[in-house]
């Protein structure tokens, strides 16, 4: 790696704290949006919590698609910047909005018409399937609106003002929060919509969540779309954004599919499992907020540091990225499992659901240092350009470690949900382990030479 001055190095590390918590509070926000529908939805039984969770599963499915275009789109602009090519930033930002705008009504189109083969695919219970069905179809349409949403974050964080889009977030899932409580509960003698009506609040919610990402382009960056851009695709801008988008839009999707496989397999074993999968699950997202953070902060700026040639500062800011994302994942891990009597309580007071999830959550302390290592160094390998390696080395762990984990343990030796959860441990930790050895042996460095070549030759020509 070539050098550079201690200098260059020190002034990257505030950037990373600076970059990380509007982040971590970003999507601590979104998951919390994500607990109240949940709790709400718990209040009225467990099976409609339930219904709650298996149909944002299959929305979460196929948010990964919008991955595609986002996570592409994030490393280009970062690459671009740091190369100090502003004008190819701005024409990627722009093409994104067609790629965003037709992927998310297709995709939107296809839930909406396929929603019970697909909860169907989940063996969702027969008590939970007229709850999940009209909830799905409804999330659909917000799916639409998430694309261009996560496209447009994508742009912002990119140029580093992660603050606005924080402030963004917030102001959408406030308008999320005041209207989903009337729609779901109901006004006066009106006793609301239930489940749908959480769905119809994200819709609204995610339409105000464009109109803020608009203005804060035109504020921020000087950025207005035309009419056009938000049609007329532009392939050949968005090349690059496929090359590194497709990859790790491919991971995401292959985790999400082993995951969903074993979501299946809870699923049944019984209403009571599947409750209890679900309320520890929403525990482990608020404890991997931390990690995520870090890893989305580190992706950021080693794009803006390989687009400038900075590769000695590159690598010694994931290594410091590690040990923060490895300390506060762990201490996030151990507070949850230690809290579980008491945090649990706040969904279900069944005492079966309750000391199941313990036990899952003190596995949680184990398995949150493994997936660290994925969330830092993952996001790090695409920075660079390094984006095919993750999903080659980690598909089968995936698919044999966790799914196939999962079943062997969970269903075959009969351990349930501990042994689901010990299969997502072990995948986490051998995938992590994988992608650290790919970092400190750096099989990352021929991609990252090749990448700050290409983005200071597009500089060249467009001066």
């Amino acid at each position: 790696m070539e050098p550079i001055s201690k200098s260059g190095a020190a002034a990257a590390r505030p950037a990373l704290f600076a970059l990380t918590w509007p982040l971590f509070a970003e999507f601590g926000l979104g998951m919390l949006v994500a607990v109240a529908g949940l709790w709400l939805a718990s209040r009225t039984s467990d099976a409609s919590a339930a219904a709650f969770s298996l149909a944002n599963h299959v929305q979460a499915t196929f948010f990964l698609l919008f991955r595609i275009i986002s996570l592409g789109l994030s490393v280009v602009i970062t690459q671009n910047l740091g190369a100090a090519n502003r004008r190819g930033a701005d024409e990627t930002a722009r093409a994104s909005l067609a790629a965003s705008g037709w992927m998310g009504v297709i995709t939107a189109v296809g839930v909406i018409s396929f929603a019970a083969p697909l909860l169907g695919l989940l063996n969702v219970p027969d008590d939970v399937l007229p709850q999940a069905l009209p909830y799905l179809r409804i999330l659909a349409l917000a799916l639409a609106l998430d694309a261009c949403n996560a496209s447009m974050a994508a742009v912002m964080r990119a140029h580093l003002h992660t603050r606005d889009a924080l402030l963004n977030m917030l102001a959408m899932h406030s308008v999320h929060l005041l209207l989903c409580w009337p729609l779901m509960n109901g006004v006066g003698s009106w006793d609301g919509l239930g489940l749908p009506g959480f769905a119809l609040a994200m819709v609204a919610s995610r339409a105000f969540g464009i109109a803020f990402h608009l203005s804060l382009w035109r504020v921020r960056l000087h950025l207005v779309p035309q009419a056009a851009d938000w049609w007329t695709m532009h392939w050949k801008r968005l090349a690059p954004v496929l090359h590194i988008g497709l990859p790790g839009a491919a991971e995401n999707i292959a985790y999400r599919l082993a995951f969903v496989f074993t979501v299946a397999m809870v699923a049944k074993m019984g209403t009571t499992a599947l409750a209890t999968h679900t309320y520890t699950m929403q525990v482990m997202y608020l404890v991997l907020l931390a990690g995520l953070a870090v890893g989305f902060a580190s992706e950021i700026l080693v794009g803006h540091m390989v687009g400038a040639g900075h590769l000695h500062d590159a690598h010694q800011l994931v290594r410091k990225s590690l040990r923060w994302g490895l300390s506060t994942s762990f201490c996030f891990a151990l507070t949850a499992a230690v809290c579980a009597p008491w945090v649990l309580q706040f969904f279900t007071r069944d005492p079966e659901v309750i000391s199941q999830a313990r036990t899952l959550l003190w596995i949680t302390v184990l398995l949150e240092p493994g997936r660290t290592f994925n969330l830092v160094v993952i996001n790090s390998l695409r920075a660079t350009g390094d984006a095919r390696f993750p999903v080659m080395a980690g598909v089968a762990s995936m698919v044999f470690v966790m799914a196939g984990g999962a079943w062997f343990l969970g269903v075959y030796l009969g351990w349930g949900l501990v042994g689901v959860w010990i299969a997502y441990a072990a995948d986490e930790w051998v995938r992590g382990l994988t992608m650290a050895a790919r970092w400190y042996r750096h099989g990352w460095v021929p991609h990252a030479r090749r990448t700050h070549r290409r983005v200071s030759a597009q500089r060249r020509l467009a001066t």
